[in-house]
């Protein structure tokens, strides 16, 4: 196993319970926070630029992570 893969390993076991309790109100805010406006796009083509915003928006493993809350999150905002 090289390198980056063993950081990407611990990175994620070290995040993975922080998301697991908190993940959905912590993505949203980040989203809001790249989203907002006046904010160069995370993805423009016409500069050939990639913001380093798009690796975490995009990252299926931490939208799994984010996935237990955002679903207890959706239950609880439709009973109350």
């Amino acid at each position: 196993m090289r390198y980056e893969e063993k950081a990407k390993l611990a990175a994620a076991l070290v995040v993975s319970p922080v998301l697991l309790i908190a993940g959905a109100p912590v993505r949203r805010r980040y989203l809001r926070y790249v989203y907002r406006d006046g904010t160069p796009p995370i993805l423009d083509k016409q500069q050939g630029r990639l913001s380093v915003h798009w690796f975490v928006v995009t990252n299926p493993l931490l939208a799994w992570f984010c996935w237990p809350t955002e679903s207890l999150a959706r239950l609880i905002s439709r009973r109350g």
